[in-house]
């Protein structure tokens, strides 16, 4: 007759088991701070077509970038990159 094979379980190791809830904490942290990037950016847009005050809604879409570059949820560039043309659109105005 055929042979039984026993399953092997692999043991879970915390390190790896941490390393897992830390990067879903982080996932969340970061969709949450992406989110509000988005309103910001989306607020300025909307001042721009003229339902408030642009100069505070540029400072806050400055404000939420740096923000975002110093927590690690974006790049400088992409910061520097979105900045530059949240003022080109002010400029353009």
């Amino acid at each position: 007759m055929a042979q039984e094979t026993k399953k092997t379980v692999k043991a879970r190791i915390p390190t790896p088991l941490k390393r897992d809830k830390q990067a879903a904490q982080r996932n969340v942290r970061n969709r949450i701070f992406k989110a509000k990037v988005r309103t910001t950016i989306r607020k300025f847009e909307d001042a721009i077509a003229g339902e408030g005050d642009t100069a505070e809604s540029l400072k806050a879409v400055y404000s939420v970038m740096d923000k975002a570059v110093k927590k690690g949820v974006f790049p400088a560039n992409k910061a520097s990159r979105t900045k530059a043309r949240m003022a080109a659109r002010l400029a353009k105005v």
